[in-house]
C-alpha cells in the first residue's frame, strides 16, 4: 500500500539526522555509543574506527529504503 510506504519512508528519512547527530556528538567527545555502553577512541582505535564505519553503512542503508519508499525508485531493496 502506498500510505504504509509513504510512513515508514518518512520513518526512514527521519533517522538520517539522528544517526547523523550521534556519529558527530561522538567524534566531537571522542566515544561512540554501542547500546548501554560507550567505546572510546583513546582507548580502542580500532573498535571505535569499526563503529564509526557500521554507523555509516546503517546510514547509508537507511537513506537507500527512504529513497526506495517515498520516491518509488527501484533499487533492488524488495522482493
Amino acid at each position: 500500500m502506498p500510505n504504509e510506504d509513504l510512513i515508514v519512508g518518512i520513518f526512514a528519512a527521519g533517522l538520517l539526522p539522528w544517526i547523523g547527530w550521534t556519529v558527530s556528538r561522538g567524534l566531537r567527545a571522542g566515544r561512540l555509543p554501542i547500546g548501554r555502553g560507550h567505546i572510546d577512541r583513546a582507548e580502542r582505535r580500532g573498535a571505535f574506527n569499526a563503529l564509526l564505519f557500521l554507523y555509516g553503512v546503517a546510514a547509508l542503508l537507511v537513506a537507500a529504503i527512504a529513497l526506495d519508499l517515498l520516491f518509488h525508485i527501484d533499487i533492488g531493496l524488495r522482493p
